[in-house]
C-alpha cells in the first residue's frame, strides 16, 4: 500500500513537471469571479452636525464615484455621535436620504443603554449593533476600509 501512494505521488509530480508553464500557471490560479464590491465603514462619534454632514458627503461621493451597486457602506454611530440619530436630529433628512440609497446606518446599543435612550427616541429605519467599537473591529477584519471624518 505504501508503494502505491509513492507511485501515485510520483505520477502527479511528473504530470505537473511536464506540463507547459502557461498551463501550469492556469491550473494554479482560481477561476475569476465577478469583481468584489468595495466595502467601507465610517465611524461617527461626535455630536456635531458638521462632522455628520462631512461623513454623509463622503458616503454620497463614494457612491457617485464607484457606483452605488459597487460599494457596501456602513456608518456606525456611538458615544456623543449617537445624538445625531435621534428623532430631533439636525441631520435627520440627510440620514434618511443615505438610508434610501442603501447605506447601513447603525446605532450602538451600549451607548443607548448608558445614556437611557431607547429605540422610540431614534430615527426610523436605522439598524442597531451591540457595541459600535466592536462592529468597527469586526468589519475591518472582514476587509472593510475604515474612515473617520
Amino acid at each position: 500500500m505504501k508503494s502505491m501512494k509513492y507511485i501515485v505521488g510520483a505520477v502527479a509530480w511528473l504530470l505537473v513537471a511536464l506540463m507547459p508553464p502557461a498551463l501550469a500557471a492556469d491550473q494554479a490560479q482560481p477561476a475569476k469571479t465577478a469583481a468584489a464590491k468595495h466595502k467601507v465603514i465610517f465611524q461617527v462619534s461626535d455630536n456635531d452636525a458638521r462632522k455628520w454632514n462631512l461623513a454623509l458627503n463622503n458616503v454620497r461621493n463614494i457612491q457617485q464615484d464607484l457606483g452605488r451597486d459597487n460599494v457596501e457602506i456602513e456608518l456606525v454611530a456611538y458615544g456623543p455621535g449617537l445624538g445625531m440619530l435621534k428623532l430631533e436630529s439636525d441631520v435627520a433628512s440627510r440620514v434618511a436620504d443615505a438610508l434610501a440609497q442603501g447605506v447601513a446606518i447603525m446605532a450602538c446599543e451600549n451607548t443607548m443603554s448608558n445614556t437611557k435612550i431607547n429605540k422610540d427616541d431614534m430615527l426610523p429605519n436605522i439598524g442597531y449593533v451591540k457595541a459600535g467599537v466592536v462592529e468597527l473591529m469586526i468589519k475591518q477584519q472582514q476587509g472593510y476600509s475604515y474612515i473617520r471624518p
